[in-house]
């Protein structure tokens, strides 16, 4: 198995083009086409890291954290960055982020923590918008059925819990072929008119290259008649956040205690408690306090992220609970993510989990 395959399967779960204009998901050392010989899954790449994966014997990690943000002008080890990216380098080790773009599915980083919780009837906090694109085309009623498969497969047609789905209605097509054409049906300098079928699908934007290509190569007419148009719909699926619910309310002493447990937490910061229930919760794994109105709006009781300033717990402004649990906390679990999706699909190939705590904060 080369390199290419498993990133292609982690882009098709989290593709490129979802990340946030500010990110460096995707490959940042190595090549593509190298032959595999093992995965590493990891939040931070660092130097240890590296070293782990020389020692068992992986030349792919797969970090959630880019190791490299912006440009570097100068690599002469004189930062952890650049010691990490020579060491890599140097030893062939292949370096895959998968950021923002794996933050901003629902099946992310933000429904794992989700899951660890507990919670349940998860939806995006603040879906994106431009996401969705619509496809129609003309067809022979005959030969619907093999393209509109053909179509589901390549990725389009799916909305919520539902796939496969598409609408059609009859209507007849007129085309006139010249000398240079070569028809399916109809003759050269004859208008020919045919019952036809217009079908339009949803699909993600991202791939509409892979659905024209798709469609092109097994509709039957040699020249094929569609339209892409772009939606500004929300994509329920697609954005930051998460917000879930318990079937049953706690405190918010025993709320603050379960974090305690289930993220291994020696201190939590949060904002005033004010004896109210917490039933509904909103999450943002990482640096999420431009999600906190999102929070409130959604009637949340509580919302758990991380990285928030002092003046920033202010603006709770009593109306939610405000937990900070750290940065490093709040994505733990996301290792076991990634390691739980490539295992899945690659169930014979070795998908090794860091041993390594990159955690650079401490409490004493």
């Amino acid at each position: 198995m080369v390199i290419k395959d498993i990133i292609g399967y982690l882009e098709s779960i989290a593709h490129p083009s979802l990340q946030e204009h500010y990110d460096n998901a995707g490959l940042i050392t190595g090549d593509a086409n190298w032959e595999c010989t093992g995965v590493l899954c990891c939040l931070d790449t660092i130097e240890a890291v590296v070293d782990e994966a020389i020692t068992k014997g992986c030349n792919l990690i797969v970090a959630h954290h880019p190791i490299i943000f912006g440009g570097l002008k100068k690599i002469t080890g004189n930062s952890y960055v650049e010691r990490t990216i020579i060491k890599a380098i140097k030893h062939d080790i292949a370096i895959y982020a998968i950021h923002t773009n794996l933050d901003n599915v629902l099946s992310g980083v933000n429904g794992m923590i989700a899951q660890k919780l507990g919670l349940k009837n998860l939806s995006i906090l603040a879906p994106k918008k431009e996401q969705l694109s619509k496809l129609y085309f003309y067809i022979p009623a005959a030969h619907a059925e093999n393209v509109m498969n053909a179509l589901f497969q390549a990725g389009a047609g799916h909305i919520g819990n539902y796939s496969e789905c598409s609408f059609s209605v009859k209507g007849i097509g007129t085309f006139k072929p010249n000398e240079a054409a070569n028809p399916f049906i109809g003759e050269k300098g004859q208008r020919h008119s045919d019952e036809e079928l217009k079908i339009e699908m949803l699909f993600p934007a991202h791939l509409e290259h892979r659905l024209i290509h798709t469609l092109k190569t097994h509709h039957p007419y040699e020249e094929v008649a569609y339209e892409v148009i772009r939606l500004t719909n929300l994509h329920q699926e697609i954005g930051a956040g998460v917000t879930g619910e318990w079937d049953d309310a706690i405190s918010e002493k025993e709320f603050l205690q379960r974090l305690k447990d289930i993220f291994n937490l020696s201190i939590v910061k949060h904002t005033v408690l004010q004896g109210k229930s917490i039933k509904k919760v909103s999450i943002c794994g990482g640096a999420g306090i431009f999600l906190l109105k999102n929070a409130i709006n959604s009637k949340s009781d509580a919302y758990i992220t991380s990285d928030i300033k002092y003046h920033e717990f202010f603006d709770a402004d009593n109306r939610i609970l405000l937990v900070d649990i750290g940065h490093y906390e709040s994505e733990q679990y996301t290792i076991e993510l990634l390691a739980n999706i490539l295992e899945q699909k690659f169930p014979n190939f070795a998908v090794l989990k860091t041993g390594v705590n990159t955690n650079p904060v401490y409490y004493f």
